[in-house]
C-alpha cells in the first residue's frame, strides 16, 4: 500500500492510500490525476535516505509537475520558497536568545511574544 495524491488544477484534494492497481482501475477517476506521495518525506529528506517529490501531501498543497514535487501553501507573502528542501523560509531568520516569537507579516520580522 502506498499513498496517493488526487491533483486538480495543480492543488492537492485529496490523499488516500491505497494498491497502484486500484489507482490504476479508474473506479476513483482518472489514474493520471493521481501521485504517490511519501508519508516519510519533508523537506526533501527521508529517514531512509529516499525522499519523494519533496514533501508528504496534504490538502490544499501544491503539485509542481515540472519539479515533480508537492509543497504546503504559503503562510505569508514575505516568506520564500527553498527549492531545495521545498519548504516555506523567512525572510528574517527566527531569534536564537531563547525567547518567544512570532511572525509579524505587517514589519516582515519576528515580534517577540510577551507572557
Amino acid at each position: 500500500m502506498a499513498h496517493y495524491a488526487k491533483i486538480e488544477n495543480g492543488i492537492v484534494t485529496q490523499v488516500i492510500v491505497a494498491e497502484q492497481e486500484f489507482i490504476n482501475s479508474g473506479y476513483v477517476g482518472e489514474p493520471t490525476d493521481w501521485v504517490q506521495t511519501s508519508y516519510n518525506t519533508h523537506g526533501n529528506q527521508h529517514p531512509e535516505g529516499r525522499p519523494l517529490r519533496g514533501n508528504y501531501a496534504g490538502i490544499g498543497f501544491t503539485y509542481d509537475s515540472a519539479n515533480d514535487v508537492f509543497y504546503a501553501p504559503q503562510p505569508y507573502p514575505s516568506w520564500i520558497l527553498n527549492n531545495t528542501t521545498w519548504t516555506w523560509e523567512t525572510p528574517v531568520t527566527y531569534p536564537k536568545d531563547g525567547k518567544i516569537y512570532k511572525w509579524n507579516e505587517s514589519i516582515i520580522n519576528w515580534e517577540e511574544i510577551t507572557l
